[in-house]
């Protein structure tokens, strides 16, 4: 075959309809991960099935590197795109000389780099805004149809409302005209009575001045004598009556316009935001009859499995009994280990926040963060009492607050009490919870910590799963089931249906409870496969659960909870 008959081959083959691997139907879509070729509707149900919910499915037009050549530069009609400018972050073509002296890249590595860039963006509105569309669109339908009969009266109560207001403010602008602005003629009518008593006021001093003071050159018979006559005459005629009024007038509302009843008429009827609608676990998700192995993971660079913090579906920090803490993918091999980490027994050292940056426990039991791109460590916080030993740390996303669990062994007693610290994203101490409403302790040693979806903060402690409200309040201690078996709790997680699960040391168990602590199944027991489970961390994007092993180096994949309308 000629080379430019088998290049014509090939070409053919990118080109040719490709049949759907689920159905009939003509393939539009390719999965990476399967692999299989998929119509449009099988790849709806392929990217929502939890089962498949991180496989990488491309479009057709992806795989073959179908870039359209003749896309027009807006600038110059009469040219094409060639080239991506980095700086500007916009296509250029040859005559765009404004980034001519930019760094450019060709069109088709510019759009592979933001395809992989957006990868997360547009797997996520795959697999969970389109399930969830028509959910959400039955309850807006419902809403649709009684939200006529629910304004209506709304709106009735609003106009009435209105209308009393109105003429509330019609009364205070009356009010005003006709008694407040009278306030220039009351300060006229004052100016007039002020000069009528200072008139009056010169009269008096006046006669005192004619008849009282020379009283001292008169007898006293004739004083009495002129004042009975003259003087008596004098005063009638020359002092007018001046009533002497004070005209104030008190600027206020009138009694019949009460502060309370404007505001009545202005909060009676209340707006409340509420946020974006959203449906809750329970109606998109359900457990399944039983656990399901999705992949088992050998991992190099662990002796064991301690404690796991997932930071994707197919990566996760891993840490053993002593000082190693790896990062892993999803075929074992590792891709970034911590040189610092603090080892010891059941301990978990380290978990991950919304940035999927590392938050881990050193050696020194300070609390360092790991930058993503993993080339940064900073202390976060530092120990500065060496009398309580750090043990266990998680990030709460509801919250963005740290908690971490510690132990007090004092040496002269024996006796070793715990407490659960809260700090916030400046690594400020804002909350100790150590004992309950009696006074008495919480914890002895605090080995691993989550949260709930409620807020509850659920601890694995040395012989009880404590759990208590976000305010330190204890709600419950779970010592076991009703079987009557001891309780030795290890690693502990909560999933998206707000289960408790813990790795039980002595029935080698995954025991699941409610939120409220009532015990519910056995989910996993000691295997070939897992050996004994130790370990727990819950992928809140995939609902999957990572399970580590004590006594091996695997880590098990399970699957246990499914969609509402994607069973398998």
């Amino acid at each position: 075959m000629t080379q430019t008959a088998h290049i014509m081959d090939t070409a053919r083959s990118s080109y040719r309809v490709h049949q759907c691997s689920k159905c009939p139907g003509d393939t539009e879509y390719y999965c990476v991960s399967c692999p299989c070729d998929l119509c449009h509707q099988c790849k709806e149900n392929h990217v929502k099935d939890l089962q498949t919910i991180d496989h990488d499915v491309l479009s057709r037009r992806d795989i073959i590197n179908y870039i359209p050549t003749q896309e027009i530069c807006v600038r110059h009609p009469s040219h094409v795109y060639t080239k991506y400018c980095e700086p500007c972050q916009v296509p250029v073509c040859y005559h765009c000389r404004k980034h001519r002296n930019h760094k450019k890249i060709d069109v088709k590595t510019a759009y592979k780099t933001k395809r992989q860039q957006h990868r997360g963006t547009i797997q996520t509105i795959r697999s969970e805004a389109l399930f969830y569309r028509p959910v959400l669109l039955t309850g807006i339908k419902a809403d649709v149809k009684t939200c006529h009969t629910e304004f209506s009266p709304l709106q009735s109560k609003m106009l009435t409302k209105a209308q009393i207001l109105k003429d509330l403010i019609d009364y205070v602008v009356y009010d005003l005209l006709n008694n407040v602005l009278c306030y220039f003629d009351f300060k006229h009518r004052c100016r007039k009575q002020k000069i009528k008593m200072s008139r009056h006021i010169g009269r008096l001093r006046r006669y005192e001045h004619r008849y009282v003071q020379p009283a001292f050159t008169f007898s006293a018979l004739q004083f009495l004598s002129f004042t009975k006559t003259a003087l008596r005459k004098d005063i009638k005629t020359a002092l007018p009556q001046i009533h002497l009024t004070l005209h104030t007038r008190q600027l206020s509302m009138t009694e019949s316009l009460k502060k309370e009843d404007v505001m009545e008429s202005l909060s009676a009827i209340q707006i409340t935001e509420r946020g974006n609608r959203r449906v809750g676990n329970q109606c998109l998700l359900k457990l399944m009859s039983g656990a399901e192995l999705h992949q088992s993971l050998t991992l190099k660079g662990v002796y064991n499995c301690f404690h796991i913090s997932c930071v994707a579906s197919d990566r996760g920090w891993v840490s053993d009994y002593v000082n190693n803490l790896i990062m892993t993918d999803t075929t074992g091999v590792p891709l970034h280990r911590v040189e610092d980490s603090c080892g010891g027994l059941y301990r978990g050292s380290h978990t991950v926040n919304s940035e999927s940056e590392l938050i881990y426990i050193d050696r020194n039991y300070n609390i360092n963060k790991l930058s993503k791109d993993m080339k940064t460590t900073t202390t976060f916080i530092e120990r500065t009492d060496s009398t309580w030993r750090l043990r266990c740390v998680y990030w709460s996303p509801s919250t963005e607050d740290l908690q971490v669990g510690m132990d007090n062994n004092d040496i002269k007693t024996g006796k070793v009490t715990g407490k659960v610290a809260r700090y916030n994203q400046s690594g400020q101490l804002t909350q100790t919870i150590q004992n309950d409403n009696t006074g008495r302790g919480l914890y002895s040693r605090p080995h691993y910590i989550t949260e709930n979806n409620n807020g509850d903060v659920v601890v694995s402690d040395s012989s009880a799963v404590v759990v208590t409200k976000r305010g330190g309040r204890h709600r419950f201690s779970y010592t076991g089931p009703p079987s009557g078996s001891v309780l030795m709790p290890r690693g502990i997680c909560t999933d998206a249906l707000s289960h408790i699960l813990v790795c039980d040391g002595r029935t080698k168990t995954v025991q699941m409870i409610n939120k409220d602590g009532q015990f519910l199944s056995h989910l996993l027991t000691k295997s070939l496969e897992m050996g004994i489970p130790h370990s727990l961390s819950y992928d809140v994007n995939t609902h999957r659960l990572w399970v580590g092993s004590l006594d091996n180096k695997k880590v098990c994949v399970y699957r246990y909870i499914t969609r509402q309308d994607s069973d398998r």
